[in-house]
This record gives C-alpha cells, sequence and structure tokens, in this order.
C-alpha cells in the first residue's frame, strides 16, 4: 500500500512540475483569507481605527482587540480550513505543528501520546504536564480543567473553520495559562452561503490501520442554522520503544477515538442587516488508548457544553458566554522489569471533574481613533482523583479539591494618525480550597494546604506605520498561570516516568517583552511576512526535578523552580510567486535555559544554565503548495528541528531531525475529491524521549481517502 501511494504522489510530483510551465489561471486564494464570521469571532469597519486603510477588515479574534494584523502588537498565525485539510497530518496537533516552535510536551504524535503530555508549548517556554498555552474554542477554555493539558482528538475536523495561533503572553486578556500565547480556535459556520441544507462526508484509510471518517451536515431556515458533525479515528499505532530496546512486554501505543459536535444559531434582527446572534452548542469525545504495554492504558469520556449571545447595539459590542464541561478519566499504572520480560499492575487511577463557567465582554469606540474594551470571566473546577494501589499493604485514596479563578480586564486603544498606542490590564482572584485526602482503609483525613492569590498582569503595546506595507511595533506585558489539581495531588507516569505531586505549588509569574517588524504587498508574489525578537523571564516555573534514576525507572517531583528564560527571534512569510503556487513558512531561535535554581531544600544539583527540557534552540518549516484545476494539488511539508534534552538536568538528548510529508488531492467536478498523504516521507527515526527507555516518533505513515460534498456550497 505504501509503495502504490509513494508512487502516486510521486506522479502527481510530476504533473505539478509541467503545470509550472503552463499558463496561470485565476489566482488562488491567499491562505490568511477569513471564512464568514462564525460563533466566537466578530469584525468591525476598519474606519474605527484611524490607523488601518480604508480596504481593511479589523477582526476582534485570537487577540480580543479590534486590530489590524500588520500593526497588532502581537504576531498571530492563521490556520484556514483549506490549510487544515490540506496538511499531511492526520491529528490536529500534528498540523498545528506547521506553526515553528508549536509543539507538545513531547515529540509524539496525538494519536500515540498519552493525554499527560499533550500540554502546548509556544515562545520555548516548554511544558510539563500542564499547558502554558490557553486552547480556546470561541472564548471557552479546551484545557483539561484538572490537569491543562490538551485533547487534541476531541473536535470532529470538519467542524473548525480556522485556527489562529497567538505568540507571547496574552494574560491581561485571558487570564490563566495565557502565558505563551493562545490557541484560538473558530467552529465552522452553520450557515451553507447557499442557503441550502449541505451534506460533506470525508473517508480515509492508511498505514497502520488509520482510519479516519468525518461527516458534516449544516442547514439553515430563516433566522435559525444548525451544524452537526462527527468523527471516528483509529489506529493500530505503533511500538513507541526503539527496536533495540524492546522487549516482549511492548505492545503498539494507539487511540480509539468517537467525537460529535452540535452548534444551533439564530440571526438577531432581519436577515439584510443582522445585528448578533445567539448559539448553544454541545461536544462530546470518548476515547481510549493503549499505551505501549498489555498492562497500561487509559480512557477518556469528555461532554462540553456552551451558549453564547453576540450583540451589537446600545453604542456597543456585547459578547458574553456561559459554559460547562463534565469529564471522566481512568488510567492503569505498571512497573516493568529489568529486559523488559515482565510487567507488574501497580495501581488505577479513576479522576472524575466538573467545570462551570461564563464571561462577559464588552467594546465601544469611543470616538474616532479611540477604542475601549472591557470584560470579566470566572472558571469553578471541581476534582477528585482516586488512587487504588495493588499491593495489598497500601490504601486506597481519594483527594477532593476545588478551585476557582476569576478576573476582570480592561484595555484602551489609541490611534493617533499612523501610530496604534494600547494599554491593558487585568486583575485575577485565583483560590484552590476544600482541599483534602482521604486514607478509605483505615479511614482517616488529610488536609492539604490551600492556596489564595490575586495577581496585576498589564501590558502596553505601540506600533507605527511606514507607509501603507510596513509597521514596527513592541510590547511588554506580565502573564501568570495557576497550578493545576494534576500538578497538586496527582501522582502521574509516563512509561517508567515517574512524577510525583506537589500541594505547596505556587503560580508561575512571566516578565516579557517583544519588538517586531511586519510588511504586506498587494500584486503578483503578494508577500507577507512578520519577524519578532521576544525575551520571556517566568518566575516560579512548576517544572519536575529529577529525583533519582535507575536502569528501568525514573521519579520526578513537582516544584517551583527558581526562573527560567526564552528569549531569541521568530520569523513568519507566505509568498505567491504565482497563481498556482504558495510558499508558506517560518522560524525560530529560542535560547530557552534556567537563570535561577531556588528550590528549599534543594534535592538536586542546581540547574542553572541547562537548557529547558523539550526546548529545541532551533526549528522551522516551509509549506509548498501547487494547485491546478486540471491536474490537482500537491503540498510539501517540511519540518526541522534542532536537538533537545528530554529532562531538567540534561543528561538525555534528543537529536535534531528533518523530516517531509506530502499531501496530493485531485477534484472531480465540484463534489467529489480523491486526496492521499504520506508522514514522514523518508521514514527518519525521530527521537521522542527518554523515560529512561528511548522512544521515537511516527514512523512513515501513507493514507488515501475520498472527500464528497451535497448540497450547499462546495467551496465554503
Amino acid at each position: 500500500m505504501t509503495r502504490a501511494l509513494l508512487g502516486t504522489l510521486l506522479s502527481a510530483a510530476a504533473l505539478a512540475g509541467v503545470a509550472a510551465y503552463a499558463q496561470a489561471t485565476a489566482p488562488s486564494p491567499a491562505s490568511g483569507a477569513a471564512p464568514p464570521a462564525a460563533s466566537g469571532a466578530q469584525s468591525v469597519p476598519a474606519a474605527a481605527l484611524d490607523g488601518a486603510t480604508a480596504t481593511e477588515t479589523v477582526e476582534v479574534s485570537a487577540y480580543r482587540s479590534p486590530v489590524a494584523a500588520l500593526e497588532s502588537p502581537v504576531g498571530t498565525r492563521v490556520l484556514t480550513a483549506k490549510t487544515l485539510r490540506q496538511t499531511a497530518p492526520a491529528g490536529l496537533d500534528g498540523k498545528l505543528r506547521t506553526v515553528p516552535g508549536f509543539d507538545l510536551f513531547r515529540r509524539s504524535s496525538s494519536l500515540v501520546a498519552n493525554p499527560t503530555t499533550e500540554g502546548v508549548s509556544l515562545r520555548g517556554l516548554g511544558s510539563t504536564a500542564a499547558s502554558r498555552t490557553l486552547v480556546v474554542l470561541g472564548d471557552v477554555p479546551l484545557n483539561d480543567p484538572e490537569g491543562g493539558w490538551i485533547h487534541w482528538e476531541e473536535l470532529p475536523a470538519l467542524a473548525i473553520g480556522r485556527i489562529e495561533v497567538v505568540r507571547g503572553g496574552v494574560s491581561d486578556l485571558y487570564g490563566s495559562s495565557a502565558m505563551g500565547g493562545v490557541v484560538q480556535i473558530t467552529p465552522a459556520p452553520a450557515t451553507t452561503g447557499a442557503g441550502t441544507p449541505e451534506l460533506t462526508l470525508e473517508s480515509s484509510y492508511g498505514a497502520e490501520a488509520l482510519n479516519e471518517n468525518n461527516a458534516r451536515v449544516r442547514a439553515q431556515r430563516g433566522s435559525w442554522s444548525g451544524l452537526a458533525a462527527t468523527e471516528l479515528l483509529s489506529t493500530d499505532g505503533y511500538i513507541l520503544v526503539a527496536p533495540n530496546l524492546r522487549g516482549p512486554v511492548d505492545t503498539r501505543s494507539n487511540v480509539h477515538a468517537e467525537n460529535g459536535l452540535l452548534l444551533g444559531e439564530r440571526a438577531l434582527g432581519p436577515p439584510s442587516a443582522s445585528t448578533g446572534n445567539l448559539f448553544l452548542r454541545g461536544n462530546l469525545l470518548n476515547e481510549s488508548r493503549h499505551n505501549g504495554t498489555p498492562l497500561t492504558n487509559n480512557a477518556t469520556r469528555l461532554w462540553r457544553y456552551a451558549a453564547g449571545w453576540d450583540q451589537t447595539g446600545w453604542g456597543a459590542d456585547w459578547q458574553f458566554r456561559a459554559f460547562g464541561s463534565t469529564e471522566h478519566y481512568r488510567q492503569n499504572f505498571s512497573s516493568v522489569a529489568a529486559g523488559r520480560r515482565r510487567e507488574t499492575l501497580t495501581r488505577n487511577a479513576y479522576d472524575p471533574a466538573d467545570e462551570l463557567g461564563g464571561a462577559l465582554r464588552w467594546r465601544r469606540a469611543v470616538s474616532p481613533g479611540f477604542v475601549a474594551l472591557a470584560g470579566a470571566d470566572v472558571r469553578d473546577i471541581r476534582a477528585q482523583d482516586i488512587e487504588r494501589p495493588t499491593a495489598a499493604t497500601v490504601a486506597p485514596t481519594s483527594t477532593t479539591a476545588r478551585q476557582t479563578d476569576g478576573g476582570g480586564y480592561g484595555e484602551l486603544l489609541w490611534t493617533p494618525g499612523p501610530w496604534l498606542v494600547s494599554a491593558s490590564g487585568r486583575v485575577d482572584h485565583f483560590n484552590n480550597g476544600d482541599a483534602a485526602t482521604y486514607t478509605l482503609s483505615p479511614g482517616a483525613k488529610k488536609p492539604q494546604p490551600a492556596i489564595d492569590q490575586t495577581v496585576f498582569n498589564p501590558r502596553a503595546g505601540v506600533s507605527r506605520r511606514l507607509g501603507r506595507s510596513l509597521a514596527i511595533s513592541a510590547s511588554g506585558f506580565r502573564a501568570y498561570r495557576a497550578p493545576t489539581e494534576n500538578e497538586l495531588y496527582r501522582t502521574g507516569q509516563v512509561g517508567q516516568q515517574t512524577t510525583l505531586p506537589n500541594p505547596d505549588l505556587r503560580s508561575e509569574r512571566t516578565t516579557g517583552w517583544e519588538t517586531g517588524l511586519a510588511g504586506e504587498l498587494l500584486g503578483r508574489w503578494a508577500p507577507s511576512w512578520r519577524g519578532t525578537y521576544f525575551w520571556t523571564e517566568v518566575n516560579r516555573p512548576v517544572t519536575a526535578l529529577t529525583l533519582n534514576t535507575t536502569a528501568t525507572a525514573t521519579t520526578l517531583e513537582r516544584e517551583n523552580l527558581g526562573q527560567i528564560r526564552s528569549r531569541g527571534v521568530d520569523f513568519d512569510g507566505s509568498l505567491h510567486p504565482a497563481s498556482w503556487l504558495q510558499l508558506t513558512g517560518g522560524y525560530q531561535f529560542a535560547r530557552a535555559t534556567v537563570t535561577r535554581f531556588a528550590p528549599e531544600p534543594p534535592p538536586v544539583p542546581s540547574l542553572v544554565g541547562l537548557w529547558i527540557p523539550q526546548v529545541p534552540r532551533n526549528t522551522g518549516t516551509l509549506q509548498i503548495t501547487a494547485s491546478r484545476a486540471r491536474l490537482g494539488l500537491l503540498s510539501v511539508q517540511a519540518r526541522e528541528s534542532g536537538r533537545q534534552y528530554d529532562d531538567d538536568a540534561n543528561t538525555y538528548i534528543l537529536h535534531g531531525f528533518a523530516r517531509f510529508d506530502v499531501y496530493a488531492a485531485h477534484s472531480f467536478g465540484d463534489r467529489w475529491e480523491l486526496f492521499a498523504s504520506v508522514e514522514n516521507l523518508l521514514d527518519r527515526s525521530v527521537d521522542v524521549g527518554r523515560t529512561p527507555i528511548r522512544t521515537l516518533g511516527t514512523p512513515q505513515l501513507a493514507r488515501f481517502g475520498l472527500r464528497l460534498t451535497l448540497g450547499g456550497s462546495p467551496t465554503l
């Protein structure tokens, strides 16, 4: 199967080469073009801001401020539904890795990874079990309520309209976890454009029995519209342990997941001049995973629900969100003997969690060139960790806790002439109370320390247009992240690496600044680019400190380290040399090191000067897409990552790699499309972890599929 697909893709490459000599047809739309606005995204005319040109649309999106992309004080990378569809990896995290500097805690794909390693790292800040980047769906947080990681198989692929990746601390508007940035996922619009019902079906199959099936229905009647989407995703996976280290206990790591999303919307006002909308949304994830040995597996069942109101009236724009979730997470843990010939079940854990939250935002153009923004939100999480050891001498325990986090923020934007000046600030109050550990037999209760903190996170930015196509900007900020209940109370394990909790953790605090130069030109080549120098310092970062290591196991403990610092440059750009050809890419250099070591008492030698775990110095991406209506589409994606370390002591090195992926598609009319892809085209071995056993990334993986659209508008 793999050879046949490779032959197909190489033939497509040859056809694309012939197309290079053909006469260009109508230019293809730019990759950053936005789809129709959906719930969670609003737009206002650029005339509200003097610094914007008359032809621009200023979007309130991932950064929440009504600022044109060129003069925004933060760097944003936009991935449209079309871009996501034409990226080779099946998982959403694999598609987001086309953004330089974006990575999970480990290099492995979410299709084979343990959920507790799926936190996002941006700007070289790294992560542990929790993500130092906030992920939201239409302004509703998606970070796991108990652990802070991301469930990348939670959303059906056809339910995603676009994704914006904002890099840099934005806790001034978003609060906790937005230290490295924000990943804003916008749902696909419930309207079809053509006004008629639409059905989209997509199915693919490939190596490792990778089977992905998607379906989406959209319909509209008067002011009402609705969307229903579902996805069935499964793979047999592969053995993560390096071939020379495998033993009889090593089996394939994999995932079998089902998800679904329902979205209903009602436009407010007459259809020709809608002033807002109401929406109700719910989604479900049900997944089971095998973690690489016969006795280790985990399962997640997660329900989310959200309701919202967007309105333009009373001289301002209003937005309200109410949301919640219920999660049930189960996992088994084991120990593996030397030689990996025997495995013993050590414990199993059950972690239910409930979440409720709400948010209100207001924005008003006070006068031409002056905009005010204000908002408030609250989030309440109640979770439990039930541990059942298999040893008869160890009693089962149950830890319960409640976390609340509420904040209010405001921002002022002023645009005198070519200048844009912004000032914002947010006050958050974080509380962790009612925490206690109960020993079930014999009965005993141990109260856990309470955490009560109030933090202030300001941000100031300035940018200036230099003509119509160039802008320079600078900004400074504070940001923070509160420790999760997983970090405070739950013992985690990945492979034979066990991480102990610490109930005395305090919040991480970030100080940073950045300056950038951005440009964009109209015309045939249509180049757009942005380069940024960034400097970010995290005080009291929560890290996993190594306590001891043996030939078969490593024990760590979560601790507030003294200080880490990440500084460097990143660059994003796109180019259209011809109407049928587009180049998009980026590069990040991040020097991320420990600058102060201050645990008391120090359990390990000082780490000052060492690299932050799982953060490479250099990462780069390049995507080349050639498309002609008669011949089809060919997209080649390259990703390079330098060496990095798997542990805080920089003992275990993970070597750098260069990887190539290919995606090809051909449409038959407006409704049918055949596609094929190959991940890791050259079948390179990629180091993922040393826990302390060496594990590897995804081998060469080919798949092919069919996409069918009936009714509606096939261009959406």
